[in-house]
């Protein structure tokens, strides 16, 4: 019984170590681009009135400020009703429509619910517009894995891209401390290299 339930433990801690690793070297883009065709922003969940938490505004504000910078001509702004009933996207798009961004420029992803549907629905609606390079703006922590996800999709959705990390506006009441954080991404990528990156893998 011992002997299973070292071995157990030593497995789980390979694991870790394996997922913090790849966490340290995971790509953070695979172009020299400094413009693009579009600006993704990946999507954090508003709270239960639709008002944007610390974390998208966080998100949002970056890739408006990149938007203004001149880096793309667009936003293409990711995320369905994940944990409430608030379409992300939908709540994106109000905060870049106040920023001044113009509707025109606001491209909306409502139905991804991980950060997998993230990058593969960007890329399907990139694919079917001709565009082919994108800066992926997402929380730091977040960065790593997603640059793994991006850096998987099919060759038939493959884009140039890079990522940039939000700075953060100020604590999220609703958050949990950064060690928990970096604990529970640390335990994603964890089931992303071990199984959601076969099961929940994107289809052209």
């Amino acid at each position: 019984m011992i002997r299973w339930i070292t071995a157990g433990a030593l497995a789980v801690m390979i694991f870790l170590v394996w997922a913090v690793l790849a966490r340290v070297f995971a790509p953070k883009g695979n172009t020299a681009a400094t413009h693009f065709d579009a600006i993704i922003v990946l999507g954090y969940p508003a709270d239960s009135d639709g008002n944007p938490t610390p974390e998208q505004l966080a998100r949002v504000s970056e890739g408006v400020h990149e938007y203004e910078r001149g880096i793309a001509p667009r936003l293409i702004l990711t995320g369905g009703a994940a944990h409430n009933n608030i379409v992300e996207a939908e709540s994106m798009a109000r905060v870049a429509r106040a920023q001044g961004v113009p509707q025109s420029a606001i491209v909306l992803e409502p139905r991804a619910l991980s950060t997998i549907d993230n990058a593969c629905y960007s890329a399907r609606i990139m694919k079917q517009n001709g565009w082919r390079s994108a800066e992926v703006i997402t929380s730091k922590y977040h960065l790593p894995r997603a640059g793994m996800i991006f850096n998987d999709l099919p060759r038939e959705l493959a884009i140039d891209w890079r990522g940039h990390g939000a700075p953060e506006l100020g604590p999220d009441p609703e958050s949990a401390p950064g060690w928990a954080v970096t604990s529970s991404e640390v335990t994603k990528t964890v089931r992303y290299l071990l199984y959601a990156r076969w099961a929940d893998s994107c289809s052209p």
